[in-house]
């Protein structure tokens, strides 16, 4: 208690005691002292209830009244009460001003920015972009379902997934079929979510031409390197062999430039196009022919086995699979020392999917490289990477190819013990062997 509420209180109950013992006075002296006494106390409760009324009558007040200034503990409170008042007031100024400056920056952002409660999935609140981006109107959706009210956009399923619901790229936005959208959740509480959305409309579009002048320049391209390979091969370095070590420099080089454009171009297939044939795999013709080829590319200078322990098949695309898989193989075989190990290994996964895995004990990846290491061209080294006659784009094919399979691609790599590349595929990929496969044999 402050000093000036003390002194108050104190002098109330003197003034409380004084007014009883007037009362106790006056009746002593007509002789009649419980009576006086009763109606004295009844006063001060009177005066009391009035001085009560005073206070509530100032805090159910709208408007803002000046302070009491005089003594006494009713005074002293209703000055404590004013001044408490005082400060919630600017409180609610500053945090009314705090929000007004949230809602202004949040409508100027150019995202779409909708709160949805999470149980209910109910939208409580949306920006003015969250109009031309998603088609929202308040306050007509202002309550609503976000899954109805985004139709047809798959939210229902997008949002079951919750913290785990990966970003939804390129898709239509329900106010205009034309624009592209991607969408994003952000759980920020448990009981509500951030849907952001944002128009890639322009991106998307020079993405589109990228991967169109990418692919029309490889075709062209198609047609010299032949003609040059093809003279390349009538020349015989035996005619003039000072040339031969030229014209086999030239030959290889012809030789990684066509292999190069091949690999863009089947890139530049692979990212326009949205599905693959679903097609029965065949995994014990494709492993070994898998081993075939690291056998022809190694030359004998690695160990290479194979291991089927799945003993099952994959539904999907036999070419783009095989594409995939000998990548990942190649690459195993090209940056493993001689004398090294390349292992090829099938089998099935506690989910009921399957794992088709390829480990190496080659110079490994350092931890840095690994978020960039399936982007088109990325090399950790670029003069081992020439050596070994890598073109840069086999993981960048092998993780679209599997993208479009519904699987991913997991890379675990430690420097100077080797890599291991898997491709996880989920169980609606997993089917019965035919009886006529056999199972590959290490």
């Amino acid at each position: 208690m402050s000093p000036d509420a003390r002194s108050a209180w104190f002098r109330t109950l003197g003034q409380l005691m004084l007014v009883l013992a007037v009362g106790l006075g006056v009746g002593l002296l007509i002789g009649h002292p419980w009576p006086a006494l009763t109606i004295a106390a009844l006063a001060v409760v009177a005066w009391h209830y009035w001085k009560l009324r005073g206070v509530l009558l100032r805090l159910t007040a709208r408007q803002r009244q000046a302070p009491p200034t005089g003594t006494g503990v009713w005074n002293e409170l209703d000055r404590l009460l004013a001044r408490g008042q005082s400060e919630m007031r600017a409180r609610k100024r500053r945090l009314l001003s705090m929000l007004r400056a949230y809602r202004a920056a949040a409508a100027a952002l150019p995202d779409a920015v909708v709160v949805v409660e999470r149980n209910s999935q109910r939208i409580l609140w949306f920006n003015e972009a969250a109009t031309p981006l998603l088609g929202l109107q308040h306050p007509r959706h202002q309550d609503a379902s976000v899954v109805t009210a985004l139709q047809p956009l798959p939210m229902a399923s997008w949002l079951a997934a919750g913290r785990n619901a990966e970003p939804l790229t390129d898709v239509a936005s329900p106010a205009n079929a034309g624009m592209r959208l991607n969408l994003r959740l952000i759980p920020y509480s448990d009981e509500l979510w951030l849907l952001v959305a944002r128009d890639v409309t322009r991106t998307m579009r020079l993405e589109h031409m990228r991967r169109d002048f990418v692919a029309n320049v490889s075709h062209e391209l198609r047609t010299p390197l032949t003609v040059i390979h093809g003279y390349l091969e009538m020349l015989d370095p035996e005619d003039n062999p000072d040339w031969a070590p030229m014209l086999a420099e030239m030959q290889l080089q012809s030789q990684r430039m066509a292999q190069l454009v091949e690999d863009l171009l089947t890139l530049s297939r692979l990212e326009a196009r949205d599905a693959l044939p679903e097609e029965p795999v065949a995994m014990t013709p494709m492993l070994t022919a898998l081993r075939r080829e690291a056998e022809a590319l190694s030359q004998n200078r690695h160990r290479i086995t194979v291991t089927d322990e799945a003993g099952i098949d994959l539904l999907g695309s036999t070419r783009e699979l095989h594409s995939a898989f000998g990548n990942l193989v190649a690459n195993a075989v090209r940056y493993t020392p001689a004398g090294g190990e390349v292992e090829l290994r099938f089998a099935r996964d506690a989910d009921g999917g399957a794992t088709l895995s390829v480990r190496d004990t080659g110079y490994g990846i350092p931890a840095a490289h690994l978020p960039r290491i399936t982007e088109r061209f990325y090399r950790v080294s670029t003069s081992r990477s020439r050596e070994s006659g890598g073109t840069g784009l086999g993981l960048a094919i092998a993780k679209h190819v599997l993208g479009l399979h519904g699987a991913r691609l997991e890379i675990e790599s430690e420097v100077g013990k080797g890599s291991v590349f898997a491709c996880r595929f989920g169980p609606e990929r997993v089917q019965a062997r035919a009886p006529n496969h056999a199972t590959a044999t290490p």
